[in-house]
């Protein structure tokens, strides 16, 4: 007799579905760094700006700044704070691999216009092709004041696509695997000649034929589009910067509604954990009150590309902001501690949060036998013993201290001996500030592909222990007789 099964629709949990709300409006780094300061504003954070001076600082305030509009830094200062004590840090980065619009995209070829695009980090880009792909980014408006202002867009409807070749013209993606040269077959196509026509710019006259203008860059039915979304003219469009995205929004899958599949995991996830993590660490105002310490979290842009750039984690973002902060003044008081910056440092713990590597049910022997991350079973400390990762056995007990308060799962994780690692941004920063630092993620799968997989559970795993970061550093900190 066969055995009855009923499957029960389970809802997932709150958290994934607000991470849902967040990655949908987070398509470039600008944007992912205009969500994450929106919830931060929502949370009562202040802004400030790194070129005005923070000598009005006060305990118990809740401040952030942005640089380049694609990185953003926030702090809330301890009630018992006193210069020279330390900084309780996560940080994650707001980029991801994806095509980018070149600064000249205009392109036709055999009745198409096409956007010529560049290559940003190290995706999975055959993932790429037959996708309904659109642009977001940000741009340079001249206003009719003669202003510069920097400007958001998006355009949430499908306007680009690379299509593959038809398996009737070429059958050795069968038999040889899909190669493909990633100059002359990843180019989108954005329409064809014959409907665009009507769109074509206008012939310059000869005062204006021997200036070029972001026209004669890039095609007028690509600009009339963006100057659509933003209210104004084409003319008005100074430069931008672009990234492409798959118009496909993020979902809640599976059998059990146990998976997320979305664009960008890697790694918005740990910058959306980070964000909800800091303020929801401080909805009890006397956890702050009591805390000797800055609760800092830092995403950086640039990070798929290496993070040696002004608004990457390899520049003086991170430590400025800790300088500037142990000589600041609070609530009026004179600082003249001379050494609190340098004092500061040996106090403080960062958390390196990036995206780890779930064991795959179809390429399992890929991990090493007892380091296999699963979904749903927790978060990821990330350990290598070529320093790829900065995770010491020191900064492992802190975060497993941490992990007790709200009964967080932990998995570890290394690389097979015969694999390559990748890296993070946790060992320049640890190497750069000197600083005690663990590497952790969630697991996924797919990871730098255009749609990337993983657990619904591990969202509110990986908030809830950086949340108990941020409330125990301090008492846990002041156990430890390791200097």
């Amino acid at each position: 007799m066969p055995l009855s099964f009923k499957t029960e629709i389970h809802a997932a949990p709150a958290e994934a579905k607000d991470f849902l709300t967040f990655v949908n409006q987070a398509q470039s780094p600008f944007h992912a760094t205009e969500q994450a300061a929106l919830r931060l504003r929502k949370a009562g954070f202040e802004e400030i700006k790194e070129k005005d001076s923070w000598d009005n600082l006060r305990r118990n305030g809740k401040y952030y700044f942005t640089r380049n509009k694609s990185s953003i830094v926030a702090f809330a200062v301890g009630g018992k704070y006193k210069p020279g004590n330390g900084f309780a840090a996560i940080g994650a980065h707001t980029d991801s691999p994806c095509l980018k619009v070149k600064p000249v995209s205009k392109r036709e070829k055999t009745g198409y216009l096409q956007v010529g695009v560049q290559l940003y980090g190290g995706g999975l880009w055959h993932t790429w092709f037959d996708r309904d792909l659109s642009v977001a980014g940000r741009v340079l408006v001249q206003t009719a004041d003669g202003k510069l202002e920097n400007r958001l867009v998006r355009i949430d409807r499908p306007i680009l696509r690379v299509p593959t070749l038809a398996i009737h013209l070429d059958r050795s993606p069968n038999t040889d695997g899909f190669k493909f040269n990633h100059e002359t077959h990843l180019q989108p196509m954005l329409a064809t000649i014959t409907k665009s026509l009507n769109g074509a710019a206008p012939p310059k006259n000869d005062a204006e034929a021997s200036t070029e203008t972001t026209m004669d860059k890039h095609h007028p039915i690509l600009l009339h589009l963006l100057a659509a979304e933003m209210n104004v003219t084409a003319e008005e469009i100074m430069d931008f910067e672009l990234c492409l995205f798959d118009t496909q929004q993020a979902a809640i899958g599976g059998a059990f509604n146990e998976f997320i599949f979305s664009a960008r995991l890697d790694n918005l996830m740990m910058s959306y954990c980070s964000i909800e993590a800091l303020t929801k660490s401080l909805k009890d105002p006397s956890s702050l009150a009591k805390d000797p310490n800055i609760r800092v979290v830092a995403l950086f842009d640039n990070e798929e590309v290496g993070s040696l750039t002004a608004h990457g984690a390899d520049s003086n973002l991170l430590p400025g902001t800790f300088e500037r902060l142990s000589r600041a003044t609070y609530d009026g008081e004179p600082n003249n501690n001379l050494t609190a910056y340098l004092e500061s440092l040996p106090k403080s713990y960062l958390i390196s949060a990036d995206m780890a590597h779930a064991v795959h049910p179809n390429y399992f022997e890929k991990h090493d036998e007892g380091h296999r991350p699963q979904m749903h079973k927790g978060v990821v400390i990330k350990i290598n013993a070529n320093q790829r990762y900065a995770t010491t056995a020191v900064t492992t007990v802190v975060l497993r201290e941490a992990a007790k308060k709200y009964k967080v799962p932990l998995q570890d994780f290394v690389v097979r001996n015969d694999s390559p690692c990748g890296s993070t941004i946790g060992p320049m920063l640890s190497g750069k500030l000197g600083l005690r630092t663990v590497d952790v993620g969630n697991p996924q799968l797919s990871m730098h592909s255009i749609r990337e997989v993983c657990g619904t559970e591990d969202v509110r795993h990986a908030i809830k222990l950086f949340e108990a970061f941020y409330e125990d550093f301090a008492s846990i900190d002041a156990r430890l007789t390791v200097d």
